[in-house]
């Protein structure tokens, strides 16, 4: 973008903000006021920042006769100082016109996406997303979008899930200029999310735009506007018409976001959880054994909160979706397990097993990867195993026991039991910090000592053979998970040890 057209832009969203109170207050957990100050200096280094691209695409398109604009995310996101380097275009041309002016000017160049109006392009540390004008809308039992070409920037910004992401800069023309038809400078500035037109008629077009508002309060720290919420709840069961991948696609966006806490109450109090994580919202029913905590489900947000804040102890440091939805389902078996008992108190006995069932069936349905379910179960199954440690009494052969079935998600369970310690009594919090501080100087020591990370039996499986004089088969995994659990029991032993031990099993066996 020139200079000039730069300064009008830029003093259209001064004036913008000007209409309301400066510095803006946020909310209690929101990010931190938006200055006028830094919005300049923000929008003009955005600008200048993406000025080559612009130019060059906005030039190619205006000789072929035809209008371009960096729309929706990309133009928010250069406002809020947040821009990467993902750019969206819109334009009037068609797909087969958009890959012709490409040509030649990107270093490459993809269609995945043409049967949606979108052609995809890299231009050195550009990633570029040119689609045209266009509207579309869900059939009611339908979980594709009828896509169609439209014949304006103003229909195609119309068409968008919120007035934050309905703006463009227009890029094609001498005059190059912000297109705002729906207030969205107004809104980024409150920090609240709207709908351009009714929010029922945005919803019914694409259902899973309920999941984005609550993905964007999570992402932003933006609250949802009053009316938006209300049509979130009235048509909450509008959900069930989207596919699995993509309500799975926005909950690992909610969940790595900054403020995942508002995402989830809102899911949550609009209905939406009970469609697509029925698990949260049943938690609020019960009330956690301490009674110290208002019902399982605010102990829950506290400890994702909790989780997060420990991500930086993981190599590579979060956001960590794996560690983040552990701690939103590490309690989910409760409801199942809750026993009243005569004296009044309550009881969740074996709710990490039913938890971590639960968890499974969940992430199974949501479509989630092997490895994400493998990992989220386990962590589910393991978050209370840390409580039979006691004040240490534990032995080095369940210390070893301990780190064999944690597996690869040690350090991951590491922070999730840390983070399920919500307890507002500060002597019980301290103590509890420290014996896991011991328990896992007693894990650092071993492993030094002893490589746990790689714990093996002391003879493999042909030594296993040779010694025994058998066959490959059923007996030799039995003889290797002997020697498993005496290498967990006894430590590292000596290779006439570890034989005399097989020799006694076996003659025990026979």
């Amino acid at each position: 973008m020139d200079k000039s057209s730069s300064g009008r832009g830029t003093q259209r969203l001064y004036r913008a903000v000007r209409r309301l109170d400066s510095p803006l207050v946020p909310g209690p957990d929101s990010p931190p006021p938006l200055l006028i100050a830094d919005v300049q200096r923000t929008v003009e280094a955005e600008l200048d920042r993406i000025g080559s691209v612009i130019d060059e695409l906005g030039q190619r398109f205006a000789a072929a006769g035809e209008s371009l604009a960096l729309v929706g995310g990309p133009v928010r996101d250069a406002m809020l100082g947040r821009l990467q380097n993902d750019l969206d275009f819109t334009t009037s041309a068609h797909p087969d016109v958009t890959e012709k002016l490409l040509t030649g000017w990107a270093d490459a160049i993809w269609d995945l996406g043409r049967a949606f109006g979108t052609i995809g392009a890299k231009k050195g540390e550009w990633q570029i997303e040119i689609t045209t004008f266009r509207s579309e809308t869900y059939d009611p039992s339908s979980r594709k979008p009828e896509v169609n070409y439209g014949d304006s920037l103003s229909g195609d910004l119309g068409r968008r899930d919120f007035t934050v992401n309905a703006m463009a800069v227009t890029v094609s023309g001498s005059d190059r200029h912000l297109e705002d038809p729906y207030g969205g400078l107004v809104d980024l500035a409150q920090r609240v999310l709207r709908t351009p037109g009714a929010p029922e008629m945005s919803f019914g077009d694409d259902p899973l735009r309920m999941m984005r508002a609550a993905r964007f309060a999570a992402q932003l720290g933006f609250t949802v506007a009053p009316e938006v919420v209300a049509a979130m709840r009235d048509m909450a069961g509008r959900i069930e018409i989207i596919s699995a991948e993509r309500v799975r696609d926005e909950l690992i966006k909610l969940m790595c976001a900054p403020y995942p806490r508002r995402g989830l109450q809102l899911l949550v109090e609009t209905g939406l959880a009970q469609h697509v994580l029925p698990e949260l919202p049943a938690l609020a029913l019960e009330r956690d054994e301490h009674h110290r905590h208002k019902d399982v489900y605010e102990h829950t947000l506290i400890v994702v909160e909790q989780a997060i804040a420990l991500e930086s102890r993981l190599d590579p440091p979060g956001p960590d979706f794996v560690s983040r939805f552990a701690a939103l389902m590490h309690d989910v078996g409760k409801p199942k397990t809750r026993r009243l008992l005569p004296d009044g108190s309550v009881t969740f006995h074996h709710h990490d097993v039913v938890g971590a069932k639960l968890t499974r069936k969940r992430m199974q349905a949501l479509r989630f990867s092997n490895e994400q379910t493998d990992a989220v179960a386990k962590l589910v199954e393991l978050h209370l195993r840390f409580h039979g440690y006691g004040e240490g009494e534990w032995t080095d052969s369940a210390v070893r026991r301990y780190v064999r079935d944690a597996g690869d998600q040690l350090a991951r369970l590491h922070i999730l039991t840390r983070a399920d310690c919500t307890t507002r009594n500060q002597r019980k919090a301290d103590r509890l910090r420290r014996t896991y501080d011991e328990l896992e100087a007693r894990i650092d020591r071993l492993s030094q000592e002893e490589e746990m990370a790689a714990i093996r039996p002391d003879l493999d499986g042909n030594q296993i053979m040779e010694i025994l004089g058998i066959p490959p088969g059923r007996a030799v995994g039995e003889a290797y998970k002997f020697l498993l659990d005496q290498r967990l029991d006894r430590g590292p032993m000596s290779r006439d040890d570890a034989e005399a031990a097989l020799r006694e099993w076996w003659a025990a066996r026979a």
